[in-house]
């Protein structure tokens, strides 16, 4: 089982506090380059430190902001590793499945259908309308973003999936010993992460709708699933697709994409739609192809461990 994969008899509650500080710290130092980037530039231009997410996003290069901002994820990943293997004795794989190896056809099932699906929604939404959207391919420019988001943007969503599905989902139900208050907290806790996005600022904090509600999504599949494999492919194809497809002023990762989404925001109905009808559907083929029941136990239930004793030696020696 997934969860009581963290229940060694070392792992307290306090170490996931403290593994939590130094990964939160290597992504800190992570993002160093991109800070000394932005101060080079506005040193030789005499342009201002820009002081919002999305100046941020713009003052370099497109290519060199995602290059540098991805590079500080590649350097939290290699701390939860150390982590992982060093502070809690625990295997990575321990920290992303509960079978004897990672399930690589789960991750590229959930890539394709999601990436098919975003692919055929994107194109749609910019054929409905088109006034919305401009033609924003630029042939090298794109290519060196592909390059980029086909390197490190898995790096990316897998370091969140690894923090939030694996290592806090494991670290909570060390600490309450059931499964429905992980779901929730590391739900609630990727949500409130973007509330910074650009995203928020801009249509309010209605987005964060979505945002927790992914949160609940991936950690219901990672449960059910018993393993990190479905959430993995899926957030690596929602964001490489979302990257390589299309931007705009006010999204996370500015890019150079295939097509600019030019509307003016707004939070409403296509808000809703992946939480309530998305989303549960692709509940449904994923408990399909993959068998799952006993919903409620693997969502809500107590974890049990079975604690053995030493045997004790009834033999007197005389």
């Amino acid at each position: 089982m997934f969860l009581e994969k963290g229940f060694l008899p070392t792992n307290k509650f306090w170490m996931y506090l403290v593994g939590s500080l130094i990964i939160f710290v290597a992504s800190t130092i992570g993002q160093l380059p991109l800070v000394i980037g932005i101060l080079i530039k506005s040193f030789k231009t005499g342009k201002p430190f820009p002081r919002t997410e999305t100046d941020v996003m713009t003052f370099l290069s497109l290519n060199t902001t995602l290059f540098l901002l991805l590079f500080s994820f590649a350097v939290a990943f290699v701390a939860i590793v150390l982590v992982i293997k060093y502070f809690h004795k625990q295997t990575v794989l321990s920290v992303t499945t509960s079978r004897e190896k990672v399930d690589w056809k789960r991750v590229f099932f959930s890539f394709s259908l999601w990436a098919i699906f975003t692919v055929a929604s994107t194109l749609l939404m910019v054929y409905l309308s088109p006034a919305d959207f401009v033609y924003n391919f630029k042939p090298i420019p794109f290519l060196i973003l592909a390059i980029i988001g086909i390197a490190l943007i898995p790096i990316q969503t897998s370091t969140e999936e690894y923090v939030f599905r694996g290592y806090l989902m494991q670290g909570f139900a060390v600490l309450t010993k059931n499964r429905w208050f992980p779901l929730v907290m590391t739900s609630v806790i990727f949500g409130t992460m973007h509330i910074a996005n650009p995203e928020v600022e801009k249509m309010g904090y209605i987005v964060l709708v979505y945002y927790i509600g992914t949160g609940f999504f991936l950690g219901i599949i990672t449960l059910m699933d018993e393993g990190m494999e479905l959430a993995l492919g899926f957030h690596a194809a929602n964001n490489l697709v979302g990257a390589l497809l299309i931007t705009s002023d006010w999204s996370a990762f500015q890019t150079n994409s295939i097509f600019k989404d030019v509307s003016e925001p707004s939070a409403g109905f296509e808000i809703l739609v992946p939480i309530f009808i998305i989303f549960p559907l692709l509940l449904f083929i994923f408990s399909k192809k993959y068998n799952w029941t006993n919903w409620k136990e693997k969502l809500t239930g107590t974890i049990r461990i079975e604690v053995i004793e030493p045997i004790q030696n009834t033999e007197n020696n005389e």
